[in-house]
């Protein structure tokens, strides 16, 4: 059994916005259990965040990682996203959402800033639009639940990649050694890589693994990275902590078969 949390900032004025959409399928609880997405083990978690690896972000293939960045009068809240073409960024499709306001963040009130690292991006670029599972519809005020379907690929107004660089989407085996690098909220301003994710664990629904990543709110949307003949690879994209009935926390992410075929789709247009 596993339980299930998402990492979406939620600011105190917007507690009292009436209901005015709905989920569908299944309802998620709008951020992670404590500071660190480790409940009860809080400091524990805390302090795996801390010894994460801090690494340069201007450096290749570091840069072709960056923040997914949304501000409004009421909200400031960012994602971790990873460039995967010239164009195309991933994340993850929960962080374009407004969870009390029920309804889909604007495209163009997106910034991708590659390479960030201490209030200064390689490049960055304004969001056009952005694709997400075929069960979502971001004209509507739903989001449509499923471990599956928490995947967003954003298509960038200028081509940074190109100068940037981008990672390749590569797919995932079970017991590969992974990687997570993402801006964690502990650590907002730079690029940490989290090395104590272990093996790559599939679970019996298609497209989802388990990992011992030390994560929290901020690296919702990170890729899970592994290595192969020295180069980087996107394996999946980080979703949420999920407690199994143990009570051990792991981080849960979707694997790149399953947006694999609409990248491809999107590159090939």
């Amino acid at each position: 059994m596993l339980t299930v949390c998402w990492a979406i900032a939620v600011s105190a004025s917007e507690q009292s916005v009436p209901d005015t959409g709905s989920h569908r399928d299944e309802v998620f609880h709008p951020a992670l259990d404590a500071i660190c997405g480790r409940g009860a083990r809080m400091s524990e978690g805390c302090a795996a965040i801390r010894a994460r690896r801090i690494v340069d972000a201007a450096d290749p293939p570091w840069r072709a990682i960056g923040r997914v960045n949304f501000a409004s009068i009421e909200i400031r809240q960012h994602c971790t996203g990873t460039l995967v073409g010239d164009r195309m960024v991933l994340t993850a499709a929960h962080c374009l959402y407004n969870v009390p306001r029920k309804s889909w963040i604007p495209p163009t009130s997106l910034r991708f800033a590659a390479g960030y690292q201490r209030g200064q991006p390689v490049a960055q670029a304004r969001v056009l639009r952005y694709l997400l599972d075929p069960a979502q519809d971001s004209a509507s005020r739903d989001f449509r639940g499923g471990m599956t379907r928490d995947w967003a690929l954003l298509e960038l107004e200028a081509p940074i990649g190109r100068d940037v660089g981008f990672l390749p989407l590569a797919e995932p085996e079970a017991g590969e050694p992974a990687r997570l690098a993402g801006y964690a909220g502990l650590r907002p301003h730079v690029l940490s890589v989290a090395e104590d994710c272990g093996a790559w664990t599939p679970l019996a629904q298609r497209g989802i693994a388990l990992t011992a990543c030390s994560a929290m709110p901020g690296d919702s949307g990170a890729p899970l990275l592994v290595e192969r003949d020295g180069a980087l690879l996107v394996a999946g994209v980080f979703s949420t902590i999920v407690v199994t009935e143990g009570g051990i926390p792991h981080s849960l992410a979707v694997a790149a078969p399953v947006f694999a075929p609409a990248l491809r789709a999107v590159l090939a247009n």
